[in-house]
This record gives structure tokens, sequence and C-alpha cells, in this order.
């Protein structure tokens, strides 16, 4: 193996998590080049690494202007980190191209361990399942790779740094009521701490408008590039984030993340790579969990797995993992 491309389009949480698993391999494996096909706006999560290459593919494309892009590279293995339908058909041409060029491909593909509702329910009052790193390092293993020394690590706070808080998430069961997220800011700027808020820039209004409640408090949705914000969380002191792909950024850097959990729960295999596990919140009612991506509509239409996370509980939270 020479050159090995590795493949993960969608969604940003699971490229994020993606990120200290390759680093740790292509640091062990230093004469094989990785190219990492991924969103465009995530370049910033692999640099910093001599053998590792980026190649920005957008994933609301057809299977052949993926096949195309994925070709340029002209790598010898693939590993394929998404393994659904539109890139399936792209590595099936990608496949078929070098057979005909009489150089045929090797391809490792994830295996996800996906189970009914009724399974996942089941088996996460039994087991905890997978984690995502785990699988991700199943894929370089089969292909032959030298397995690096660990992959886990310990984030490290920075008590004088800021806080960040990121509020939001791609689906309802994964949203702090917003009242909670703005007495929790206020309760952190009160003592004392700068307090920095994380969001889009569809968001930043919201955000922008709580930041005026106190001095302490400053909004940065939607006004520093995907680079620069990811330098400002690695210099937090902690993050606060829902079941979000700012937790995975804020793990792949290193920074220590509280997380809120709701429809979706931190045993499921999504967790924050290196992240303590008792700093999770989840209020553990019988309902819970209810969805394996928080993308199901509460079947009480309240949300109250998240409404029973409180800000004191929150802020708790904090002042221990600060310590």
């Amino acid at each position: 193996m020479k050159h090995l491309l590795v493949i993960r389009l969608s969604a940003l949480g699971d490229v994020a998590i993606l990120t200290p698993v390759l680093k740790a391999y292509a640091l062990a494996n230093p004469d094989v080049r990785f190219t990492v096909a991924a969103p465009p706006l995530l370049q910033p999560l692999f640099d910093g690494i001599s053998n590792v290459d980026f190649l920005g593919v957008k994933k609301k494309q057809s299977s052949r202007a993926i096949y195309q892009q994925l070709k340029s590279v002209g790598a010898d293995t693939v590993a394929d980190m998404h393994c659904v339908n539109r890139v399936n058909h792209a590595l099936f041409l990608l496949c078929l191209d070098a057979l005909l060029h009489l150089h045929p491909l090797r391809v490792s593909r994830i295996r996800k361990g996906r189970l009914s509702r009724w399974l996942f329910l089941r088996h996460l009052r039994t087991t905890p399942r997978r984690a995502q790193t785990e699988r991700y390092a199943d894929v370089f293993q089969r292909l032959g790779l030298m397995q690096p020394a660990t992959l886990h690590s310990s984030p490290t706070t920075h008590p004088s740094s800021p806080i960040g808080i990121a509020p939001f998430a791609q689906h309802k069961g994964k949203i702090w009521p917003f009242e909670n997220t703005s007495r929790l800011a206020l309760m952190l700027a009160e003592k004392g701490n700068n307090v920095c808020l994380f969001g889009s820039k569809e968001e930043a209004s919201q955000l922008e408008e709580l930041a005026t409640k106190h001095p302490n408090i400053n909004s940065l949705a939607g006004k520093q590039s995907f680079a620069e914000e990811l330098e400002i969380i690695r210099n937090l002191s902690l993050m606060v984030s829902m079941d979000s792909a700012n937790m995975h950024f804020a793990s792949a850097v290193g920074t220590p993340v509280v997380s809120i959990w709701g429809a979706t729960h931190p045993d499921f295999g999504f967790y924050g790579w290196g992240q303590n596990r008792s700093n999770a919140l989840c209020a553990n009612l019988k309902c819970q969990p209810c969805s394996a991506y928080g993308n199901k509509p509460c079947r009480y239409g309240d949300y109250r797995c998240m409404t029973a996370v409180t800000p004191e509980a929150v802020m708790e939270k904090i002042e221990k993992a600060l310590q």
C-alpha cells in the first residue's frame, strides 16, 4: 500500500470523530500517503501531518461527479468510512475503472452495526455499543496498517481560559431549551468567567442578543472561519455542548466537554473521543433514549428529556470538570 484514500463525506460530527483516528494511524504509518475525502469546510481538522492530504468533496452531487473526484487522487487502496449508496456507486465506478486498467483497488468498508429501534434500546440497557472511533480503526486494521500505540488521550483543561457554549444541534431532540442556555451563560458570566457562544450564521442573531446581557458573554457565531474557530476551541478551558458536531470538534483538538443528552445517548457509540464519560448529563427518563440520531419527534411533544436537565446541574458538572 502506497496511497490510501479515506472517504467520509458527512455528517460533520462523524468526520470530526474520524480525525484523531486517522491522525494516529498516519503517524504510525509514515510510509503511507493518506488522502481524506470529506466536506471542504472541514479541511482544517486534518492539517499538520506531512503524509495526510485533503480532498474537498461535496456530498450533494451525483455519484459520477464524486467518482471523478476520487479518481483524480490516484490511490491504490480505499478505506470507505461512509458506506452509503451514493459513495458505493462512486466506488463501483472507481473499482471498475481500476480493473480495466489492470490495477485493481483494495477496498475496506466500515461495519456500522446498525440495530432496529427495539434492539437498539434493549442493547443499550445491557451493554454500551462500540465507539465509532473503534469502528473506524477496524477499517484501517483490516487493511494491514500498523496500529498506533494508543487512540485515546485525555483532554486538558486551561482554567484561566474562556468557557464555550454550543447550544444548538441538527435535530430538536438534541437541543437544550434556549432559556436554559441563557441562564447558564449568565451564571458563568456573573462568576467572572468569559463565555464564548458558538453557532451558525442562522443562529447568530439569537446568540448576539444573549451576548448583550452581560459584558463577559461574547458571540462568535458567523464571525470566524472554521480554522479560526477551531483554534479558539483548542484554547477553551471547557466546552458545553449538545450531542452535536461541536462536541467532536472540541474532542478533536483536546478540549474537555460537558455534554447534554436527550433523545440520543452517550453509550450509543458517538460520545466525544477521549472525553470523560462522567461529564455527560442525561435525565435518564424511562423514555430515553428514543432515537439513535435524535431526528424522531418526541412522543409527548414536550422534549422533557432536555428540559429535565437544569442549568444548576450543568453548572455543578462544569465546576467539577474544571477542578
